[in-house]
């Protein structure tokens, strides 16, 4: 299966204004995933045009097998040029990066990426190419598991300026910041927020300019069975819950019914653990050889809204999982311990989840799966929904 490829990326608008000026377009392709940052030349509407039309077409390009000096060829002579300041502008870098962990970078007017192996730093040969009047940094390496690559647009190295720090975040002074987090951060997610919120921070919470970061990690992937529902035949019970359980991965059972039917199958008792009930998400259960039993519809609508707003610049990361219950479990195991997200959910209707406004057939669990897929997927999970 070779590596996941864990990528987590986020952006801070320039205070004031309702777009960004930096763009990220991203691809996975058969052989592993394509990233492209653009910086638009200033800030607002003029530079979010910019950075989306660099974006797509060298995304677009490169996708289709386009060479780099064609790719940097056309948006040269594609973009509209700056009334202003007479220049059709904006800046960017590239990524390809592989399943095998092979990279390519190429960097365009933006700060030089960071790059830690086992939590120090790496030095990488850059080739300089000089294509249609652009300078260009080429790089080619290979990274392992554990690996840290980040990419930042130049509000990171702005960031404070004016504010908390006379010259801004110097690029030493982040290399510092993301070499110890590389040591302690298992999975992308987190190194990108821990950097964009310290930005934010000596920015007073108003940034002065875009500021994007990419981070990207190798890991060895991690498959987690979430199965919820009985299936749609009654006889396929026992079929199910042991081929379920000869899987590789963690599994998780979400739902009382469902619960009784692992623990019938495989013989093992079903206990409750009252210690993690809490007002809004009842306790968990416990089943030896399975990795989390939760209830079912309430516990997953719960699940999401963490899942949510972790999201969000507002919510406090940590914050969310005070509590110890059912919900908080799943959601931290979904977000730190799962690279691959295998829902197994059952076609038996239970009326409890029938919504009297919707017709028969709308199933709340099914739209609570389906929102919480679409979530997932957006942190850059593997995840797939099957009926069974």
């Amino acid at each position: 299966m070779g590596y996941y490829i864990d990528v987590a990326y986020n952006s801070l608008n320039k205070w004031g204004e309702e777009l960004c000026g930096d763009k990220i377009e991203m691809a996975k392709t058969k052989e592993g995933v394509i990233i492209v940052l653009a910086d638009g030349l200033g800030s607002g509407v003029k530079a979010n045009i910019l950075a989306t039309l660099t974006s797509k077409i060298a995304l677009t390009m490169l996708k289709e097998g386009a060479t780099l000096e064609e790719t940097i060829d056309t948006i040269v002579n594609t973009l509209p040029e700056c009334q202003v300041r007479k220049l059709a502008y904006s800046t960017f870098t590239i990524i390809k990066a592989q399943n095998n962990g092979a990279i390519y970078v190429a960097e365009c007017d933006n700060p030089p990426f960071f790059i830690y192996e086992d939590g120090k730093d790496r030095t990488i040969y850059k080739d300089k190419k000089i294509i249609n009047g652009k300078t260009i940094y080429e790089s080619q390496f290979r990274m392992y598991e554990g690996d840290l690559l980040t990419v930042i647009s130049d509000g990171a190295v702005h960031a404070g300026v004016g504010r908390l720090l006379n010259l801004g975040w110097q690029w030493n002074n982040i290399n510092d910041f993301l070499r110890d987090v590389s040591k302690k951060e298992k999975n992308a997610t987190h190194v990108t927020k821990h950097l964009v919120d310290a930005c934010n921070n000596l920015y007073d919470n108003k940034p002065g300019d875009d500021t994007t970061v990419i981070s990207l990690k190798l890991r060895t992937p991690e498959i987690v069975n979430l199965y919820t529902g009985p299936p749609e035949d009654p006889e396929d019970d026992i079929k199910f819950v042991r081929q379920l359980t000869r899987r590789g991965g963690k599994v998780v059972i979400s739902g009382g019914t469902t619960a009784n039917i692992v623990s019938r199958v495989l013989g093992k008792a079903l206990e409750v653990d009252m210690s993690t009930y809490t007002k809004d998400v009842p306790p968990i259960g416990r089943i030896d050889g399975i990795h989390l039993v939760t209830e079912g519809i309430l516990t997953l609508k719960h699940t999401l809204e963490i899942i949510k707003k972790t999201l969000n610049q507002k919510y406090n990361y940590n914050d969310l999982f005070k509590e110890n219950n059912g919900a908080t479990q799943l959601a931290k195991l979904l977000l730190e311990d799962c690279t691959h997200l295998n829902i197994w959910l059952g076609r038996a209707v239970n009326p409890a989840h029938q919504s009297p406004m919707f017709p028969v057939d709308f199933n709340i669990k099914v739209g609570v799966l389906t929102e919480l897929k679409e979530c997932l997927v957006s942190l850059g999970k593997d995840v797939r929904l099957i009926y069974i």
